[in-house]
């Protein structure tokens, strides 16, 4: 198990879990896995939308009409796109309201492909922030963000927008894939202790200055926030704001021997809110989790905490034989222990069972209303007994619709580690 401190790895190679030095895939900009972060949403890697006046004012006009169709109860849009058209010939760009804004927020969840999560679509809250442009507010609206859905473990759907992208001025960039990451320390060796998906950012953040956490698998990385035209700076987020759940077993006592725990709040950073042609490039988000995201894909995946020999070898299974099905086995006891600790824990998790029928639910409920679903079947079928779940029986429809939210490559290259910033600006190489 190549990514727990070196304190305990002689407990685990007793185990039969050695270290290795594999590069996990997960850091390249362009292999997100799936179901990762799902429970608030997730879309196709696009280029960044354009300023062009003709395509903008399309995608602008379709918005508003929409809007006014569905949210105001069929209103004429005549005066609103008058405004909306007389700002983008006057600046180049165009302003929401507050009540489009959120209208926006909420459709692109109810449009998200990739997530199962949708029929609470409604319920998101909307924390409109646009009017800030410091790397140091943005994070301390951030911190708030964390205070405000973690709710006491009554986990809230929430969303906080920051300044949108305009002509000649991008916004500020939050680096980080989710508010709330584990840092991976890469050894001289190749090892990694902690989140091996997060070894870039935490290797950009200690050449900005961060001195690190304790050099535990869970510390908490700070955030990484970059004004336009300068270096990127990092703010530690408050252990009060980071709510998290230590995990146990309802029956194995010797679970609680790993020392694992997750946070409470998966609050996607780096995907942009697009609506009517304008880009968010800063909006964090989240819902609340799914067990099988953190109990199948952050701990059992071979590039991401790779707990299965783990816990298989705990349990006393054959880890030399396939056909014993250990990694099924210690799968489901693995999801057991997350889905009874966020329990136990009073933190609201959902199971992919329910979560499965509510999805139905929320299709069914749409096509009444006379909107179509599109859903990526990868991402919507749980990582874990997938043909137990009715959305496994089924097909999709794929076309995306608007207002969503999108991942963009540069994005994706920040919170890998990857982006770029100039040495001539006083910045650290890296």
């Amino acid at each position: 198990m190549r990514n727990f401190l070196r304190r305990d790895q002689a407990t685990l190679t007793g185990l039969g879990c050695a270290p290795d030095g594999t590069i996990p895939s997960a850091l390249l900009p362009d292999a997100l896995p799936r179901h990762d972060g799902r429970s608030a949403g997730a879309d196709k890697v696009r280029d960044h939308p354009g300023h062009d006046q003709r395509s903008l004012w399309r995608q602008a006009a379709e918005f508003i009409a929409d809007h006014h169709r569905e949210d105001l109860a069929g209103a004429d849009p005549a005066r609103r796109l008058a405004e909306v058209r007389a700002e983008l010939d006057s600046t180049g760009t165009y302003r929401h309201t507050g009540d489009e804004l959120a209208f926006g927020a909420r459709v692109a969840w109810r449009n998200a492909n990739r997530c199962i999560g949708r029929l609470y679509w409604r319920s998101l809250r909307i924390r409109d922030r646009r009017h800030l442009s410091s790397a140091e507010d943005i994070a301390a609206e951030c911190v708030t963000h964390l205070r405000e859905a973690a709710n006491g473990g009554r986990i809230r759907p929430l969303i906080t927008v920051f300044a949108p992208d305009r002509p000649g001025r991008p916004a500020p960039r939050i680096w980080n894939e989710q508010l709330i990451r584990y840092a991976g320390y890469t050894a001289e060796d190749g090892t990694v202790t902690g989140d091996p998906r997060n070894a870039g950012l935490t290797a950009l953040a200690h050449s900005l200055g961060w001195p690190g956490g304790p050099g535990t698998p869970f510390d908490v990385l700070p955030l990484v926030i970059q004004e336009p035209g300068s270096c990127p700076h990092w703010y530690p987020l408050p252990p009060e704001a980071v709510l998290e759940v230590p995990i146990e077993h309802p029956e194995f006592g010797w679970f609680q021997l790993l020392g694992l725990r997750w946070h409470a709040v998966p609050a996607l950073a780096t995907m942009c809110l697009e609506i009517g042609g304008i880009c968010y490039p800063s909006a964090p988000f989240n819902g609340w989790y799914m067990g099988t995201e953190i109990g199948a894909r952050n701990f059992a995946d071979t590039d991401r905490y790779d707990l299965l020999p783990v816990i298989g070898a705990r349990l006393g299974l054959d880890l030399r034989d396939e056909r014993s099905l250990w990694r099924d086995r210690a799968l489901v006891e693995l999801n057991r222990a997350v889905l009874h600790s966020f329990d136990r824990a009073g933190v609201t998790v959902t199971d992919h069972h329910t979560e499965s029928r509510r999805f139905l639910a929320h299709i069914g409920r749409e096509e009444r209303s006379g909107r179509p679903v599109g859903a990526d079947w990868s991402w919507i079928v749980p990582p874990i007994s997938g043909s137990a779940t009715p959305v496994f029986h089924r097909t999709y429809d794929t076309a995306e619709h608007h207002p969503a939210y999108v991942h963009h490559p540069d994005a994706q290259a920040r919170a890998a580690g990857f982006g770029s910033f100039k040495a001539s600006d006083g910045c650290p190489m890296v």
